[in-house]
């Protein structure tokens, strides 16, 4: 199994014992994310410490308008390390606003720029702007994953242009419906699970943090909605994210 997103690096639990915990779970991949310079520079160390462990660098939209954001530049040179295999997150969140929509609309683009001229996938995050969002990444033909997906209007967009799709913890949650009924929906092909770790703990571990070993709840949901064998889920997700993210 594997772990599409998380956290490592803002984890309360050192990232040896969430990595070695994940494994006991059976989950022997994952693409550890960093939100902002320093924390890209941390996943980065963190996955070359770790066999199985990638990372995907970027500056959070809720920082487009923090100094990080003027620190673009360096993440071209974490993403040449061997073990950096995605762009992100990235992307748009007008729900929380914590930056202005210009700001993070045009760190966006220098994110998809680097992308696309480094050949990388790109992690997306979008909240409360799917118009938006769909609208700056028409022009990337590059691969997208839409993480921690949340919204199902984007939908007939992703599986037009072939964007993967990945689920978090929330899936599980008993008011998810909606959600759901969009993971029933997306192409086999292009279905992806993250924990989004330390966030979105899913149900039958609410209240407390999550961590990578969390996604088994995650594709059991998934394989529950599908109506399909767990474990050959499983092996699905883990061949989709090869693909994804160009993995060993």
């Amino acid at each position: 199994m594997i772990d599409t997103h998380a956290h490592l690096d803002a984890c309360a639990d050192p990232a040896d014992e969430l990595v070695e915990r994940a494994r006991e779970a059976g989950v022997e991949r994952i693409v550890s994310v960093g939100s902002g310079i320093d924390s890209s520079r941390a996943t980065v160390a963190i996955a070359a410490r770790h066999e199985g462990v990638f990372a995907a660098v970027g500056i959070h939209p809720h920082q487009a308008a923090e100094p990080d954001a003027e620190r673009f530049d360096e993440l071209a040179e974490l993403l040449g390390h061997e073990r950096a295999v995605a762009v992100g997150e990235t992307g748009l969140d007008f729900y929380r606003d914590y930056a202005p929509h210009d700001r993070q609309q045009s760190l966006f683009r220098l994110h998809l720029e680097l992308a696309a001229e480094l050949g990388k996938p790109v992690v997306v995050h979008t909240r409360a702007a799917s118009d938006q969002t769909a609208a700056a990444l028409a022009p990337f033909a590059g691969t997208v994953i839409l993480h921690c997906f949340s919204a199902p209007e984007l939908l007939p967009v992703a599986s037009e242009r072939g964007y993967y799709v990945s689920f978090a913890g929330n899936l599980t949650y008993p008011s998810a419906e909606e959600l759901r009924h969009a993971a029933h929906e997306v192409p086999t092909e292009r279905l992806l699970a993250e924990t989004d770790s330390p966030y979105l703990s899913p149900q039958p571990r609410r209240g407390r943090p999550n961590e990578p070993a969390n996604v088994v709840h995650t594709i059991a949901t998934l394989a529950e909605v599908r109506g399909v064998d767990a474990a050959e889920l499983a092996a699905q997700l883990d061949a989709n994210a090869r693909a994804a993210f160009a993995l060993p």
